[in-house]
């Protein structure tokens, strides 16, 4: 069964839901249009948000770390979504190394490499699973809660090509690494096809580079169905140059932030929206929701205290942060069992192979849920966002879903532009 939804079903939303069922075939023509002319991620997942007003990504990960937390019973498509993927690449693929984050003590974690190798092994593949820890200098077993084990190997690169140590040399790399940390020398100039790229990591990713990527594409998903972009686009800007300990870069985030918010307090006066706007400012680069606050006043981020700035200044990897987005925030409506709840779907390809609540007790409607404490709702959805039932209503089991799953894909595109235009 679908958990139940608390969420918001009056205004514009229903209306862009209906739109999107009333143009499904529109839609997926557009769409198979942009497959043609953009090489999509291998994989990738989006947080979404929805207001009942608005319907948003506000974020977009090309290392998923939560396969686990996806319903068993659509494994099937992800294996067909990763052999679609694979012929694009390597139609002749034997072999898949599988390169995972160095977090051998997360087993939450773990369970998500062990349910993703899972996935290449369905698709036709012999994956192994190769460290770039350095302590792995041997085959090393770890032992999973729910009974699996992974065997994690040392990688030995051969001139160009990575592989183990016992001679496996597969065609594809697949990095669940997100290289926050940087780009090894064993990473850089292989001859196989590394997946994503290496401009996909936060070495060089940037969420603002991604964010006007998205700009592009939700004005032109708009101008097809006709409807106002900013029902699915968050407004955005960028300070660089912050220093959260030497306090610098105050006045250009409180100026950033007082103009986003003037922006919102526009659109939720046209809509007749009645909650206060707020911003959400976040590191530019970066993942595992390290460095976010949510922020209602300019003046906020000039008061913060010494735990507020220490926080601020620092994300994964203990890497500083220098450049910041002030992103607007996207109230969720949303949630199981009286906890606030967000849905992230995810991607193979470009194709939905479903999702998943993150949901989180103490944590409000207008506050980040990627932090600790958060939980991940066993009920996944029902359906995988990808075929709407037109004779139910917009807001029923799957045709809400089947909306999340467009959203989600429109961000995975811009992704793929996003890639494009570093690696140009």
């Amino acid at each position: 069964m679908v958990p139940h939804l608390t969420t918001a079903l009056k205004g514009p939303l229903l209306d862009l839901e209906r739109r999107f069922l009333d143009e499904q075939t529109a839609i997926e023509r557009w769409f198979r249009t942009q497959w043609l002319e953009h090489t999509i991620p291998f994989y990738s997942s989006v947080d979404l948000r929805n207001s009942g007003f608005k319907l948003a990504p506000v974020d977009t990960n090309l290392f998923p770390g939560g396969f686990n937390n996806l319903n068993p019973d659509f494994m099937s498509l992800s294996v067909q979504a990763a052999q679609s993927a694979i012929e694009k690449i390597c139609p002749e693929a034997r072999g898949a190394l599988l390169i995972p984050e160095n977090h051998t003590r997360n087993q939450f974690y773990l369970q998500n490499v062990a349910h993703l190798s899972q996935i290449l092994r369905n698709a036709g593949l012999k994956v192994r699973i190769g460290s770039l820890l350095p302590e792995i200098t041997q085959p090393t077993t770890l032992e999973l809660q729910n009974g699996a084990s992974l065997l994690l190997e040392p990688l030995v690169r051969t001139g160009n090509r990575l592989g183990l140590s016992d001679g496996f040399d597969p065609c594809v790399v697949l990095l669940n690494n997100d290289l926050s940390a940087g780009v090894p020398d064993l990473l850089k100039n292989l001859e196989q096809a590394v997946l994503p790229p290496l401009e996909a990591g936060w070495t060089t990713r940037r969420k603002s580079r991604h964010f006007g990527a998205y700009d592009k594409v939700a004005d032109d998903f708009a101008k097809l169905l006709n409807i106002d972009p900013w029902l699915i686009n968050p407004y955005f800007a960028v300070c660089d140059k912050v220093d959260f300990h030497a306090r610098t870069g105050e006045d250009c985030l409180a100026a950033q932030v007082d103009l986003v918010l003037e922006r919102i307090a526009d659109k939720y006066e046209q809509y007749g929206v009645k909650e206060d706007p707020f911003v959400i400012v976040k590191a530019d680069a970066g993942t595992y929701g390290m460095g976010i606050m949510t922020v209602k006043d300019g003046r906020e981020v000039r008061d913060l205290n010494r735990k507020q700035r220490n926080k601020m200044a620092v994300v994964k990897e203990g890497l500083q942060v220098s450049d910041v987005l002030i992103q607007e925030g996207v109230y969720t409506f949303e949630d199981i069992d009286g906890a606030v709840a967000e849905p992230v779907i995810y991607m193979v390809d470009h194709f939905v192979v479903g999702g998943f609540y993150r949901v989180h007790n103490s944590r409000g409607v207008d506050e980040n849920l990627n932090a600790p404490g958060m939980q991940f709702s066993p009920l996944a959805f029902e359906s995988c966002c990808a075929f709407p039932n037109p004779d139910c209503a917009p807001d029923d089991t799957p045709n809400r879903f089947y909306a999340y799953g467009v959203v989600g894909r429109l961000a995975m595109l811009a992704a793929a532009i996003e890639i494009e235009e570093m690696q140009q």
